[in-house]
């Protein structure tokens, strides 16, 4: 079973360095309503855009979208 963008998201808590990627998980961690099962662009794309975390939450998200498809 293939694991949610969520799950995929968790290893980027706690970097080192507080970039855009460390940002996106700490936030979606935070985030009690973050669609944490969906395995859809959609769905994801269309959350993050309603509820904008950070300025350049979506170029990130697009970003680390296609590492998740390669890494899935």
């Amino acid at each position: 079973m293939k694991k949610s963008f969520y799950q995929y998201m968790l290893r980027h808590r706690g970097n080192r360095n507080l970039d855009n990627e460390r940002k996106l998980a700490e936030w979606m961690f935070n985030e009690h309503d973050f669609p944490i099962h969906s395995t859809d662009y959609d769905e994801i794309s269309q959350y993050l855009e309603w509820n904008i975390p950070f300025t350049e939450a979506l170029a990130t998200f697009d970003h680390l979208w296609d590492k998740y498809l390669e890494e899935s």
